[in-house]
C-alpha cells in the first residue's frame, strides 16, 4: 500500500480498518477459548484451593499472551502480504514482468 510514500486510497484504509478488527476479534476469541480451557475446570468443579489458583492464574497469564501474539501474527502477516503486492503490482517492468499491464497482451509478442 502506498510504497510510494503517497496517500492511501480509501479502499487501503478499509483494508487496514478490516484486517484490525479481524486481529482484534480473532485474538479475543482465541485468547477465551484458551482462559475457558485452562481455567474453566477450576470455575466449573470443587478443586482443591491450589490447583484452583493455579489454573486461575495461568489462565489469566496465556490468555492475554495469545491475544497480543495473534494479533501481531495477523497484522504482521497482513503486511508482508501488502508489501509483496506492492512490489508484483507495477507495470514498469521491475517486478520481472515485461511492463505490460495485467489482461494485456505485448503488442511485440
Amino acid at each position: 500500500m502506498s510504497g510510494h510514500g503517497g496517500r492511501r486510497t480509501q479502499a487501503e484504509r478499509d483494508a487496514i480498518t478490516v484486517e484490525i478488527g479481524y486481529a482484534l476479534a480473532s485474538a479475543a476469541f482465541a485468547a477465551a477459548v484458551l482462559f475457558g480451557a485452562v481455567a474453566g475446570p477450576a470455575l466449573l468443579f470443587r478443586l482443591p484451593d491450589g490447583v484452583e489458583t493455579l489454573l486461575l492464574r495461568t489462565g489469566g497469564v496465556l490468555a492475554p499472551v495469545l491475544f497480543t501474539v495473534r494479533v501481531v501474527s495477523v497484522l504482521t502477516r497482513f503486511r508482508s502480504a501488502d508489501d509483496r503486492t506492492d512490489r508484483t503490482d507495477r507495470t514498469d517492468g521491475t517486478d520481472g514482468t515485461d511492463g505490460t499491464p495485467p489482461g494485456r497482451t505485448d503488442p511485440d509478442a
